[in-house]
């Protein structure tokens, strides 16, 4: 008789593991769907850039969140200037805004007809200068909004 107590009880155990395992593992898998729907959450926003050279603009219309501005034609906005680094600059959503950095180039970046030296948040209507190429930067109304209150602190802009 104690056999088939031992035996019973063994497989109570392996039932109760299994039932463990089974509900970790659930756990997990709503978890990192979860997470999966605040990093859809948390893509960048579109952005629009006008590219003014030699008397011309083109629009040119972004949702990635890093885009590569200069000579080099890998780049997402190849800019055909001599005036232009291979890799001049690099606009990148994190931290909910647009951000603008210089990477290095011979020309330098302005940032509204002031050098930028450091990675600089871009708002609607600022203008980048590569060189002798001018670019308008054009945010969604929601997301120009939504930073202002955050660099204000106030909710209820």
């Amino acid at each position: 008789m104690s056999g088939l107590v031992a035996l019973a009880l063994r497989l109570l155990l392996a039932l109760a593991l299994y039932a463990f395992l089974g509900s970790a593992l659930y756990v997990l898998w709503h978890e990192i769907k979860r997470e999966a729907d605040r990093l859809i959450a948390r893509r960048a926003p579109g952005i629009s850039l006008t590219v003014h050279t030699e008397g011309q603009a083109a629009v040119r219309h972004f949702i990635q969140p890093e885009i590569s501005l200069g000579r080099d034609p890998v780049c997402d906005i190849p800019i055909d200037d001599e005036t232009v680094s291979a890799r001049h600059a690099r606009l990148a959503y994190h931290h909910s805004q647009w951000w603008v950095e210089d990477l290095h180039s011979t020309n330098g970046t302005l940032l509204n007809q002031a050098p930028i030296t450091t990675p600089t948040v871009l708002t609607t209507s600022d203008e980048i200068r590569l060189g002798s190429v001018q670019i308008t930067v054009s945010l969604p109304a929601e997301i120009s909004a939504s930073s202002t209150k955050r660099l204000l602190g106030s909710d209820d802009a």
